[in-house]
């Protein structure tokens, strides 16, 4: 049985789950503007094909907050068309590129300023983009929660009433036991880098454990 966040985190640990090959807080070149750029990107779709829009910008110049908010929106659309609904995720990340350099002036600025009320505030921002961002371009001390976390908690017998319930109980787990945390890292380590960390080791738990319906939870939880 797991009883709390922090005691799924030891068993995610203590399994070997988290990739480190792509970056060490699991999202691709995290504390840059491209998580921004990624957390639109990534909506409704394959992390595969947002590498692949990702790596367009980039031929056309364009993989920054300056260089989409000054961008033509055909050319946007056609550059970022592997991660699918490019016309809306064009619209999107146009605006919110001009919408943070209007209100923050630079991503370095954005990056230590911002809030999830104002992301939230943004077209096409939801709840699990703007903590994306917050915690991976903005090194915030923040758990995202995604269907891959809801999924797991589920077969883990925990029912919650929404995001925010989610997101409570992994927080409050993890804080109620911040004493043992240097134990089972072997170091002192902040929340922000944790909630990364915790976050990746999940998603990568599910990619191998999960199969349409079925959840193989053998690895986390001892066979009676």
């Amino acid at each position: 049985m797991i009883e709390h966040s922090f005691d799924l985190l030891s068993r995610l640990k203590e399994a070997g789950f988290l990739q480190t090959t792509r970056d060490p807080l699991w999202w691709p070149n995290s504390g840059s503007e491209q998580v921004v750029i990624g957390a639109i990107l990534t909506q409704q779709t394959k992390w595969e094909r947002v590498e692949e829009s990702l790596a367009s910008l980039e031929k056309h110049s364009i993989c920054s907050l300056e260089g989409i908010a000054g961008a033509d929106l055909a050319l946007l659309q056609e550059t970022i068309r592997p991660s699918g609904f490019y016309n809306t995720k064009a619209a999107r990340l146009k605006l919110l590129a001009e919408q943070i350099l209007q209100t923050y002036g630079d991503f370095e600025t954005f990056q230590n300023e911002t809030d999830r009320e104002w992301l939230l505030a943004q077209k096409g921002i939801g709840m699990e983009s703007a903590d994306s961002i917050l915690c991976y371009a903005c090194y915030r001390p923040v758990m995202v929660v995604d269907s891959y976390t809801a999924r797991l908690l589920g077969a883990l017998g925990y029912t919650f009433e929404d995001y925010m319930s989610i997101q409570a109980w992994l927080h409050e787990g993890i804080e109620a036991h911040l004493d043992e945390l240097p134990a089972l890292y072997g170091r002192e380590i902040g929340l922000d880098e944790l909630y990364a960390r915790f976050h990746g080791k999940i998603v990568e738990f599910s990619k191998r454990y999960i199969k349409g319906k079925r959840v193989d939870l053998s690895v986390l939880v001892p066979q009676q």
